[in-house]
């Protein structure tokens, strides 16, 4: 982990991605960002791996959230940076929000968003290079609306061709769905090949073809 030594521009983001390196900042309200390179990183299957319970297949499907993608990057990011219960602080600083802003206004930095009654409840972020999305935070505001959004996102990444679900770090919850840690060298390896995999992520898909590919999804038995 390195202190930045110069401007970061969604250009040299873009470039850090390809290579497998991602920024992170201490603090809300710190201005410096530093480049991690874990030597374990984080990554959720897309395919056979990824693990759904039965109850959130049955809540992704009941039409309890509205959910969309690339409708409000900007609203869903300031909800993944803002106070959360058991989180006081977030590692998403102003520049972090300049930056993937700007990266979303080129097309590539995608958001999935939850709604209930028109209102933005959940949702997550990442960044598309390739066959590889690189997930970066989500947030809820009602129960089970990050999780709807993850099993929208993952539906969605497996219509569009993507092989590659980056985590960055496994957590208990990520674990849950089937995440785990791979050693540098693979997941480096396991990058190389997706970034030259013919995906296309796609904002607007039909309702229909993503609820059938959640209804083929493997399903487990408890939540």
């Amino acid at each position: 982990m390195s202190r930045r030594q110069m401007e970061v521009t969604p250009d040299l983001l873009l470039r850090a991605y390809g290579a497998g390196v991602f920024p992170m900042a201490e603090s809300r309200g710190s201005d410096r960002l530093y480049w991690l390179d874990p030597a374990l990183r984080g990554v959720l299957p897309i395919d056979a791996g990824f693990h759904l319970p039965r109850r959130l297949r049955r809540t992704a499907l009941s039409g309890r959230f509205t959910i969309t993608a690339d409708r409000d990057f900007a609203g869903v990011i300031r909800g993944c940076a803002e106070p959360a219960p058991g989180r006081a602080d977030t590692w998403i600083n102003t520049e972090i929000e300049r930056l993937f802003v700007a990266l979303h206004d080129r097309r590539a930095a995608h958001s999935i968003e939850a709604w209930q009654e028109g209102r933005l409840v959940g949702g997550l972020y990442g960044v598309a290079l390739g066959g590889a999305f690189f997930g970066e935070s989500m947030f809820s505001r009602a129960t089970d609306a990050s999780k709807v959004a993850l099993v929208h996102l993952v539906a969605r990444l497996r219509l569009c061709g993507f092989v590659l679900l980056d985590t960055q770090f496994l957590t208990s919850h990520l674990a849950r769905f089937g995440a785990v840690e791979i050693p540098k060298a693979d997941y480096k390896r396991r990058l190389a090949d997706a970034l030259d995999a013919p995906a296309c992520w796609h904002a607007e898909m039909p309702l229909e073809a993503i609820e059938e590919e959640i209804t083929a999804m493997r399903a487990a038995a408890a939540d």
